[in-house]
């Protein structure tokens, strides 16, 4: 069958020995072996026998959503739920949303670019469980990022491609809403530069569960079956303290690798960081000039000897990248994991942050889109918007509150930004207000006749007054997209400017912009912003259920399913 997400729903033959519907989700999503056979699974109480249907009985994913929640209501039936761990000590940072902005007094928004995925598979599992969400796990921009869309490729010389649209917003009828869209080249596996790649695996007692360190190792070997003669590999481990396991190891001796990893076991404390050290000094050893230097860290983020706090390991992650080596992360598990730090680790890192919940989503991250995942085409991306008072009065940027900078930092080649790998897209969502919108603008006014924003700047400094001014200004310009990276790897960086005119309204909204609009509704909904307006779930499921983006797309398809769990 053509999707994945929904084999777990329909896969034949699954009977489920439970105590509720929370199990029956549990076992659905996450207990698919890897050759998709049957799961039992077997608790105290009341047994309750429910059997998916036939894959073949369906061929629309109305039909499909019908089906599950037949599944899900007749677990439901029982009167039971999923028993839950009896501590949760995850952790989260919650940042306060970004504000409407009066254009006059900040006509410079600026932010890091970021193509982390984390929140929305790690929402996912919070929702498939019936868990509450805590506010901080929700950062809209990663679950808008987290889906495919159709942007504009980059031009001959340029890293990415620019595509920008404005329609009426859906939310608030006083607004629009402008979509940016940055889209690298899709990675050509075979023209792909050699692999220095060190799995830094927590092998603690917290990974001592069936959702971590076991599929830890069936993720890992995914990353083995796609390596060859020119990449190399190295196994390091922390618990108590660390150990190096597989050193230097040709990508072509997969069974040497998969054993390595196999044979590994959970149990004692976690000094994290000494295996971080060990492994950017392995990473150092085996360093290949002009290839893909990564250290893979695996972990719940559960530290609890050595250096702990977050800004520690910040400090100790930005002394370490400077070697050359980057940082991705992959988050497992649920009822520790610090979100916090994992987060930290890879923006500090010039990494990414991925929460992989079960094998599907460790294949979609390091197979399908590998590329992107351990392959950087540019460093430090920054965007800067400069609205034209003339044209707008106000915005608001969804998501991206802890990506933020100050405006004068884009013109500063030693601020860190963002870093997008090959086949990546980022996705920007701005609420606009024109200037005969209804829409209310806070605004602050200056005794010496200047207006300034809420934090007491002026309107621009010099510095980043010069941004995006290669060109004198069209008339009809509503605003320009600034943008600035580095070549992987380069100390300085460059700026591309894309202004952005009346060309890019419409009166309604492209699939590619209702589905991130959507996404960001449900997100605004789950972190209880001030700014969803009577967005309701039934009403953003009723009008993405209709997009023909949708149909044969297995992500959008499990996004509305959720959204049906979200109703209950």
């Amino acid at each position: 069958m053509r999707n994945r997400k929904w084999m777990a729903v329909l896969l034949a033959g699954v009977t489920v020995l439970s105590t509720g519907c929370g199990l029956v989700q549990e076992v659905i999503r996450y207990g698919l072996h890897a050759d998709n056979s049957p799961v039992v699974i077997e608790t105290e109480g009341a047994k309750t026998e429910l059997t998916a249907p036939d894959p073949q009985m369906y061929s629309e994913p109305v039909e499909l959503e019908a089906a599950y929640e037949a599944l899900s209501g007749a677990a439901m039936d029982t009167g039971a739920m999923m028993p839950m761990p009896a501590w949760n000590t995850e952790e989260y940072s919650y940042r306060e949303e970004n504000g409407w902005m009066s254009t006059a007094a900040s006509p410079f928004s600026t932010f890091a670019a970021d193509v982390d995925t984390a929140s929305y598979a790690n929402l996912r599992r919070m929702i498939l469980r019936g868990e509450e969400i805590p506010e901080g796990a929700v950062r809209i921009e990663e679950m808008v990022n987290y889906f495919h869309y159709q942007y504009e490729g980059p031009k001959e010389g340029e890293p990415f491609g620019v595509t920008t649209q404005i329609a009426p917003c859906p939310w608030n009828p006083d607004t629009q809403l402008m979509l940016i869209g940055l889209k690298t080249q899709e990675a050509d596996l075979d023209e792909l530069p050699p692999s220095n790649l060190v799995f830094l695996i927590d092998v603690s007692g917290s990974m001592d569960e069936y959702n971590k360190l076991p599929l830890v190792q069936r993720a890992f070997r995914l990353i083995a079956e796609n390596l060859g003669p020119r990449d190399r590999v190295s196994i390091v481990t922390y618990a108590s303290s660390d150990e190096v396991v597989l050193e230097g190891a040709s990508g072509d001796e997969k069974a040497r690798i998969t054993e390595a990893v196999e044979d590994l076991m959970a149990g004692g404390g976690t000094d994290g960081s000494r295996g971080i050290i060990t492994a950017y000094e392995i990473a150092e050893r085996y360093f290949i000039e002009g290839g893909n230097n990564r250290v893979i860290l695996a972990t719940d983020g559960d530290l609890n000897l050595g250096v702990t706090d977050e800004s520690s390991l910040t400090r100790l992650i930005q002394e370490k990248k400077e070697s050359g080596v980057y940082l991705s992360v992959l988050g497992f598990g649920t009822g520790n994991i610090s979100d916090t730090r994992m987060e930290a680790l890879a923006d500090n890192g010039n990494g990414n942050y991925s929460y992989i919940d079960d094998i599907a989503e460790a294949r979609r991250v390091l197979v399908s889109e590998m590329g992107g995942t351990l392959f950087t085409v540019a460093d430090d991306v920054k965007l800067q918007v400069e609205f034209n008072p003339a044209m707008i009065k106000g915005y608001r940027l969804i998501g991206y509150e802890n990506r933020t900078m100050a405006a004068e930092d884009f013109a500063d080649d030693e601020k860190d930004g963002g870093e997008i790998g090959a086949g990546h897209s980022v996705t920007v969502l701005y609420e606009i207000a024109g200037t005969d919108s209804a829409q209310e603008i806070p605004a602050v006014s200056s005794r010496y006749g200047t207006e300034t924003d809420e934090a007491g700047d002026t309107a621009a400094t010099d510095e980043a007054a010069e941004a995006g001014k290669e060109a004198a200004p069209a008339a009809d310009e509503w605003l320009a997209v600034n943008v600035r990276y580095k070549e992987p790897g380069g100390s300085e960086s460059r700026l591309l400017v894309y202004p952005v005119t009346e060309d890019a309204v419409s009166n309604e909204m492209s699939e590619d912009l209702s589905w991130a609009a959507g996404v960001a509704q449900a997100g605004m909904l789950l972190s209880g912003s001030a700014y969803a307006g009577d967005s309701s779930f039934a009403q953003i499921h009723d009008r993405l259920s209709a997009l023909e983006s949708v149909r044969g797309d297995e992500y959008r398809e499990e996004f509305l399913y959720l959204l049906t769990r979200l109703e209950r």
